[in-house]
C-alpha cells in the first residue's frame, strides 16, 4: 500500500560511511522480516475470522440489517487478506515481482478497494447504531434489510471508483540497480522516462493528490463521522439511563481507538513519503521503519473487525461453548431503539451489536 515509486519499503538512504550503510541495510532487512511476519499473521487470522463470519451471516442466519453490514465488512476484509501472500512473496523475493503487470495492478487495487469499502462500512455501522439509538421510531419504520442492501451496493461502487486510479497508475518495470529484478510500483507520470522537470512535477502532483484524497475520504471524514456517532450514542444512553455498566462505553472507545490506531499512522507516513527529497535524507531511515509498521497496522485492521464487532457481543464466549450459530445470532441481534427506551434494564451490550 505504500507509495514509493520503486517498492514499498526499498529506501536507499544517504549514509556518511560504510558502517552507516551497513546499519541501514540491516535495518531494512529487519523491517522486511517484520513486515512478512505481520502479513502472514494478518492472512491467517483475517481469512479464518472473516471466513467464519461470511459462512455464518451468509448461509446460516436470517438476513437482518446487522447481518448485512457484517457480511459485507467480512467480504471486503476476506478479499484483501486473501491476496496478502502475494505481498509476502514480493518482500521475500527482495521486491522482485514475478507475477506480471495485471496482477500487480489488481493486487494494489484490491488493497485500496478493501480500505475504502471497510472504512465506509465501519462508518455506516456507526451511523446505523446512532440512528437506532437517537431516532428509534424512525429506525423502526424505515430500517430494513432492503435499504441496508442498497446502501451496501452504493458503498461497493464508491470504493470501486476510488480504487480505479490505482489500476491506472500501478505498473511494473525493471530495476535500474539490480539485474533481472522487476518492481511493482506507482507510475504516476504514465511514462517510461524518469528524467525532466515536467515529468517529475507531474509525478509529484499526482502522488500528492492521491495521498490527500485517500486521507480525506478514507480517514478524516469517516473518523469524524464515527467519533460523532459514538458521542451521540453515549450521550443518549447516559441521558436515558440505558447502560447499567461501563462496558458499552468501553466497546465504543475500543472501536474508535482501533480505527484511529490502525489507519492514522499509515496516512501520516504517506504524507512523510511525499515529503522525502534529496535534501531530507534523514526521513528515509524513518520511513524504512515506519512504513512497514504503519502498513502492517492497517492490514491488521482486517483481523480486528471480527473481534471488535462480533466477538465482543453479549455473552459471546458463553454462547460459543454451546453453539457457534447462537453466538453469532446474539452478536447480530436486532433490538430496536424504541425497545431500549422502554426497557432500560436490558444490558446495553446487546444493543451495540
Amino acid at each position: 500500500m505504500a507509495e514509493n515509486a520503486s517498492s514499498p519499503y526499498d529506501y536507499d538512504g544517504d549514509y556518511e560511511d560504510d558502517s552507516s550503510l551497513e546499519a541501514g541495510a540491516r535495518l531494512r532487512g529487519t523491517m522486511h522480516v517484520v513486515s512478512m511476519v505481520i502479513y502472514s499473521i494478518a492472512f491467517v487470522l483475517g481469512v479464518t475470522g472473516n471466513g467464519l463470519v461470511i459462512f455464518i451471516t451468509g448461509f446460516r442466519m436470517k438476513r437482518t440489517v446487522n447481518a448485512i453490514w457484517f457480511l459485507n465488512l467480512a467480504v471486503a476484509d476476506f478479499i484483501f487478506t486473501f491476496f496478502l501472500p502475494l505481498g509476502v512473496a514480493y518482500v521475500a523475493l527482495g521486491f522482485h515481482w514475478p507475477f506480471g503487470r495485471a496482477l500487480c495492478k489488481i493486487n494494489t487495487a484490491v488493497a485500496f478497494f478493501n480500505m475504502f469499502a471497510s472504512v465506509f462500512l465501519l462508518t455506516t455501522i456507526s451511523a446505523d447504531r446512532c440512528v437506532t439509538v437517537a431516532w428509534p421510531v424512525w429506525a423502526q419504520n424505515h430500517r430494513s434489510p432492503r435499504l441496508a442492501s442498497l446502501v451496501a451496493v452504493a458503498i461497493w461502487l464508491a470504493a470501486l471508483a476510488l480504487s480505479c486510479p490505482y489500476v491506472v497508475f500501478r505498473d511494473t518495470g525493471s530495476s535500474p540497480f539490480q539485474e533481472n529484478v522487476t518492481h511493482c510500483y506507482n507510475n504516476y507520470a504514465l511514462s517510461d522516462g524518469f528524467q525532466g522537470e515536467e515529468i517529475a512535477g507531474l509525478r509529484e502532483s499526482r502522488h500528492q493528490a492521491m495521498v490527500l484524497t485517500r486521507f480525506m475520504v478514507g480517514f478524516l471524514v469517516p473518523f469524524t463521522v464515527i467519533l460523532t456517532c459514538y458521542i451521540v450514542i453515549a450521550a443518549k444512553m447516559r441521558r436515558n439511563q440505558l447502560a447499567r455498566s461501563g462496558r458499552p462505553y468501553k466497546i465504543m472507545m475500543a472501536v474508535v481507538t482501533a480505527f484511529f490506531l490502525c489507519w492514522f499512522p499509515y496516512h501520516v507516513f504517506s504524507f512523510l513519503e511525499v515529503s522525502v527529497t534529496a535534501v531530507m535524507p534523514q526521513l528515509q531511515s524513518l520511513l524504512a521503519v515506519g512504513i512497514p509498521l504503519a502498513s502492517g497496522l492497517a492490514y491488521l485492521n482486517s483481523c480486528l473487525n471480527p473481534l471488535l464487532y462480533v466477538f465482543v457481543g453479549q455473552d459471546f464466549r458463553e454462547k460459543l461453548r454451546s453453539s457457534v450459530l447462537s453466538a453469532f445470532e446474539s452478536a447480530f441481534s436486532e433490538v430496536s431503539g424504541q425497545v431500549w427506551m422502554h426497557r432500560p434494564h436490558l444490558h446495553c451490550e446487546s444493543r451495540m451489536d
